[in-house]
């Protein structure tokens, strides 16, 4: 199951930024080395058959350079706005995925974006996976933190 939700994250992060952001080549890898001191962190929550988050973390310099590539505007710093259209970047990309799940009989549903300040570390999930995607913007780490609905 693990396999199925990392490969249906991959795939519509590819499909969203081929379609949005003319990206057609990504590749992904272990997020274990994946170093970041800057990031808009957007968590996008699950509910249904599976309950939990995913949380999408975009380097400063990705996040602009995405805003740019949508809006046609040069931005400078994260603001409100660049916030917001990262935010639902995460919030396609996840449409996707539970659209490509629910094919498999798996019922899904999420929840809106809300950018994270602090993560919770100490709850325990039955089925986690990450990986870093890189394209030539830069690179994004998926977290995916889920329970199985009791």
């Amino acid at each position: 199951m693990v396999d199925k939700i990392h490969k249906s994250f991959l795939d519509a992060t590819r499909n969203v930024f081929n379609l949005m952001l003319n990206i057609p080549e990504i590749s992904d890898r272990p997020a274990e080395d994946f170093k970041c001191d800057n990031e808009v962190d957007i968590a996008i929550g699950i509910v249904g058959d599976l309950q939990g988050e995913v949380i999408y973390r975009f380097p400063v310099p990705t996040s602009l350079n995405i805003v740019s590539i949508i809006s046609g505007m040069q931005f400078e710093e994260v603001d409100t706005f660049v916030t917001s259209a990262i935010a639902e970047i995460a919030n396609i990309i996840s449409g996707h995925v539970i659209t490509a799940l629910a094919d498999n009989q798996t019922k899904l549903d999420i929840l809106p974006p809300v950018q994270k300040d602090n993560l919770e570390e100490d709850k325990k999930y039955d089925l986690t996976t990450s990986c870093c995607i890189a394209t030539t913007i830069g690179e994004i780490c998926l977290e995916i933190r889920l329970n199985r609905a009791a």
